[in-house]
This record gives C-alpha cells, structure tokens and sequence, in this order.
C-alpha cells in the first residue's frame, strides 16, 4: 500500500524531512532510486541529456561498488547523488545500529549529505539521528514504475496528475521498474518541457565520512 501524492497532513507531520522544494518558477525535481545498473542507468542519462535535464540519483551502495563506472558518468554528467542505504534495507525492519552501519557504509562511497530511505520507512529513533547527518529527501509524488500491478499510462498519470512547481518525484533505474520506465520517462519529460518545465537536482553537498561517525544509540 503506497500512496502517489503524499498528503499535505503527512507532511507536516515530519516537518524535518524535504518533501518539495519552494520555487518560483517551473521547476521540477526527478529523482531515481535504487541504481546505478548498467542496463538502465545509462539509459536515464541519455533521455536527460535531450532535455538539458538534471535529477538525483539516490544510489543503492552496493550498486556503487559493482558498477563504479556508472556512478562516475552520473556524477561527471552533473547530477546529484543520494544515499539509499548500501544494502536496500528497510528501516522497519532493522535494527537501529544495524541500520546505521549500513548507511554509514553507503556514506563512504556516495559522500553525500542527501539521503533517503528505502520503501520511505523509519523509525522514530532512526529519523531523530538520521536528521542530524543527513537531509532527509522523501517526495510528493510516486511513479508507481516499481508496481507491476499498475499499467504505463497508470503511472504516467500518476506524474501528470499530481506534479506541480516544486515537485520531487520518484522513478527507479531498477530493473523491477524498467519495462515501464522505458516510456514513462520521455513521456514525463516531453510533457513538462513543452509546457515550460525545467528539471533540476537537489541541492547538495559531498561530506566525509568521518562527519557521520561518532555514538550511535538504537
């Protein structure tokens, strides 16, 4: 169960997280989780690059160790990255320094001050420390291209239904999400650029790991 617009009483219920950006003009932000893959991270690049587009990639640390090459072409072609835990864990079902551990480990090669959480899962207690490392990104808008029981014009709808200025919206660089994502994402990105739209990455900032290291209570 997922919701595709995160309601507003949601998010002003964890007011520390980023759930959009206030902008001025038409600004929307992409963001990809779960890579980087050689079999489609590449590809999002590419459709980007028709667009002058720019996104953030919350990469999967274990993904950045396996396919170093593709992590490097998505920094170099200027797009934020994110750190999405090393091992794709779910902080529901973690244990707080377990979890820790493990982010810690995806910190060393992402080196980024943006993180977010696989499934959108925390805990109280891993939120509270979380946030005094990190800036925790969530989002107002899902594709739904991870859902194989959702259609591609489902998922298309879901983005231009619900997106406006500001917008953080979620797709995947998965093979999980790939049938879809092959066209959903140019239709996304043809759509909002005919309408006047610009795609931006999230602000930020390359830290050292040293930073996150210290007491770490469950």
């Amino acid at each position: 169960m997922y919701l595709v617009k995160t309601p507003k009483f949601i998010q002003n219920f964890f007011p520390n997280f980023t759930w959009n950006i206030p902008v001025k003009d038409k600004t929307i932000f992409l963001t990809f989780d779960d890579g980087p893959i050689p079999e489609v991270t590449p590809w999002v690049l590419n459709q980007l690059k028709v667009y002058n587009a720019k996104a953030t990639f919350f990469c999967v640390g274990d993904n950045i160790t396996k396919h170093p090459e593709v992590f490097a072409k998505v920094k170099n072609e200027g797009h934020s990255i994110g750190n999405h835990t090393h091992n794709h864990l779910d902080g529901w079902l973690t244990d707080n320094l377990s979890y820790f551990h493990n982010i810690r480990r995806c910190a060393r090669l992402s080196k980024s001050s943006l993180f977010r959480p696989p499934y959108g899962h925390l805990k109280p207690k891993q939120a509270q420390f979380l946030q005094r490392h990190y800036r925790i990104i969530m989002w107002d808008v899902l594709s739904g291209d991870f859902d194989p029981y959702l259609t591609v014009d489902q998922c298309v709808n879901n983005v231009l239904n619900n997106a406006k200025p500001g917008s953080i919206v979620v797709f995947h660089d998965s093979l999980k999400a790939w049938d879809k994502l092959k066209i959903v994402l140019p239709k996304i990105l043809e759509h909002f650029n005919a309408l006047g739209y610009k795609f931006e990455a999230l602000a930020n900032e390359e830290v050292e790991v040293k930073k996150f290291e210290g007491k770490q209570t469950a």
